[in-house]
């Protein structure tokens, strides 16, 4: 079962004595785990059900023990071995076992990397207690947005702030959760999250910095233009955020070129492609430094560019960047 689709369900949900929580989207893992204890131990939990492992470390008869200890103030037991793929790879056949007849007493949580569905293990567990932690589709991200925004913060969030939002961030989840707080607590008691106040909070100081980048490429200064793109990596910017403005300006440029061939003026196709203020005044000189071969490649590189980052490349994500800052530059 799909984590997103567990957590939608969570007041329907049925306890089940053993889960898997698999996938590399930590982030839905940790909100998985917080419906699961809520799920097992009830409201009222005060955390003296709850015992957790470390999966290079735990044994089979520490765990067995907790599980089948009776609980103290708690409907359950409440077990979680924390990356547990190599507790599985040891102890595959007791874990078997234990399933097929799990203690009444407490309930076992698996978080893992992987997750093989052809394995007897894995067959032996029902789709409810396998919960798939995985990014969803970039696409159904701002979908996401909307939803969750409503259902943790009570502000609703138009599809064109969250579509905003997702370009500027990127599609890690834990990212845009965090900057969905910051949005629900900077408008305050208003019920609705704009994409003004997305492009104010999220936007501005990020497209600001990735313009100054544009403006170092278009006067011909390279060198200065990775040097500034190095500092906010030493500063922790995150790849995935960088890329999201890189992206949206760089779709921006290339829909003021569009606009321009198809007969706007400049000034003209600048207003309709949403380009601030700030960004206008080299405008003209980005144009011609890229040239049309590069304007119609740009969507190739980000294309490109994005799928490195989230796994095809071998390349570390900084370098994926700074290439596309000298394609830009060349």
């Amino acid at each position: 079962m799909d984590a997103n689709t567990f957590l939608e369900k969570i007041d329907k949900a049925k306890v089940q004595p053993v889960y898997v929580l698999h996938g590399e989207e930590s982030f839905l893992k940790r909100h998985a785990l917080v419906a699961l204890r809520r799920l097992v131990l009830g409201a009222g939990d005060d955390g003296l059900g709850v015992c957790t492992f470390s999966g290079d470390k735990a044994s089979f008869s520490a765990v067995h023990a907790e599980l089948t200890t009776l609980p103290f103030l708690a409907p359950r037991r409440f077990v979680v071995i924390d990356q547990a793929d190599p507790f599985v790879k040891e102890e595959r056949a007791r874990l078997e076992q234990y399933v097929a007849a799990p203690a009444e007493t407490g309930v076992l949580v698996l978080d893992v990397q992987t997750w093989p569905a052809n394995t007897r293990l894995a067959k032996l567990l029902p789709d409810p207690a396998t919960l798939v932690c995985k990014p969803p589709p970039t696409q159904t991200l701002p979908g996401w947005c909307v939803a969750w925004c409503k259902a943790q913060h009570g502000k609703e969030l138009p599809v064109t702030s969250a579509r905003l939002l997702v370009d500027l961030v990127g599609p890690d989840m834990g990212l845009l959760d965090q900057e969905l707080l910051k949005l629900a607590t900077y408008v305050g008691d208003a019920k609705r999250i704009d994409s003004s106040a997305v492009d104010l909070l999220v936007g501005n100081s990020r497209a600001e910095i990735t313009w100054k980048i544009f403006d170092l490429i278009g006067n011909g200064q390279v060198g200065e233009a990775l040097t500034l793109l190095a500092r906010l990596f030493d500063q922790g910017e995150d790849p995935m955020r960088l890329l999201g403005a890189f992206s949206m300006q760089l779709r921006r440029l290339a829909q003021v070129a569009r606009l321009q061939a198809q007969g706007s003026s400049l000034d003209d196709a600048q207003e309709q492609a949403g380009i601030m203020p700030f960004a206008r005044r080299n405008m003209g000189a980005h144009l011609r430094k890229l040239g049309q071969r590069r304007l119609d490649s740009l969507y190739d590189w980000l294309v490109e560019t994005d799928l490195g980052m989230k796994g095809s490349s071998q390349l570390p994500p900084r370098m994926l960047l700074e290439r596309l800052v000298v394609q830009l530059a060349r």
